[in-house]
């Protein structure tokens, strides 16, 4: 199939190769060309303005964005409006929030354009090993994209959520569920860290010890192994964890439906103390956010 990829940072630039790995033929368009040449050497087709971008597609286009969430996903869904045609299909795979997804899905449906919410997890691992994704909208649209879907997913890895704004409002459910497991995984080594049996312990090596057969096995730990062997005791980093709005829209659908969330609320809650502190639980889980999801740190 033909893809138009927009937005060519951590996620839009893996995403388009792993695209390309999967047989199909990827446009790709960023905002500076360096990273569009940068993928062009993988093999994909360069578009240099949405105009062009419209012209190398053919009917019915096929545009996913990564993009961050915000201003920027409605000024590109703006200027698309004006190049797209009728039936032609919008994907926002970023980390938007579900209720603009439901705004902006009506908003293209007035111009005949089909609006896609894809929730996307994977982070800077997604091309190696896939990426989890959550879509909302039209399932027949949903079907007819499935060559792309199973591209860009390992077996099983992507669903039909439901109608618009699913896709959005399951990924960030996700992202609430996220923070509370790195929450709990830092709080635990915290503890060991403050213990008498600090010194005797190696935390990559116990690390990879829960990995084997204990109930709280996970990726993230494996994350954490690759963590702890870099900097046994995270001296190089700073515990400052940014949010960057999943949780705390998480945290405002439980409020809004009386949901009680206790474990995400506390750890949006720690990751706002961050700022002020700089404990070990917080270097591990801004450790962890860079590990997964290439996410900027500070410096010790």
């Amino acid at each position: 199939m033909k893809i138009a990829m927009i937005g060519l940072g951590r996620m839009g630039m893996n995403m388009a190769k792993r695209l390309l790995r999967g047989g199909h033929r990827v446009i790709a368009y960023n905002r500076t060309s360096r990273k569009t040449i940068e993928i062009v050497q993988e093999g994909a087709e360069a578009a240099y303005s949405f105009m062009d971008l419209s012209k190398m597609l053919e009917p019915p286009r096929i545009v996913w964005m990564m993009l961050p969430a915000g201003p920027a996903v409605d000024d590109h869904l703006e200027s698309l409006r004006g190049v797209l045609s009728e039936g032609d299909i919008v994907i926002d795979g970023g980390n938007s929030y579900y209720k603009d997804a439901l705004r902006r899905s009506s908003l293209m449906a007035g111009h005949g354009i089909v609006f896609l919410d894809a929730g996307v997890s994977g982070g800077i691992w997604g091309l190696e090993k896939g990426y989890c994704l959550m879509i909302g909208g039209p399932r027949e649209v949903y079907e007819r994209l499935l060559p792309l879907l199973e591209a860009l997913a390992p077996e099983g890895g992507h669903l039909h959520c439901g109608p618009s704004g699913a896709g959005h409002f399951v990924k960030m459910v996700h992202n609430g569920i996220e923070y509370a497991m790195m929450q709990a995984y830092a709080e635990g080594f915290q503890i060991i860290n403050a213990s008498p049996y600090a010194e005797s312990i190696n935390f990559g090596d116990l690390a990879h010890l829960w990995n084997q057969g204990s109930v709280i096995r996970s990726w993230l730990l494996e994350l954490a192994e690759i963590v702890f062997k870099k900097d046994p005791r995270l001296e190089g980093i700073r515990g400052i964890v940014d949010d960057s709005g999943e949780g705390r829209w998480t945290v405002q659908q439980a409020i809004e439906t009386s949901v009680s969330a206790p474990a995400i609320v506390l750890a949006l809650m720690s990751r706002f103390r961050s700022k002020d502190d700089n404990s070990f639980s917080d270097r591990l889980v801004a450790s962890l956010r860079r590990e997964f999801g290439g996410h900027s740190v500070v410096g010790a």
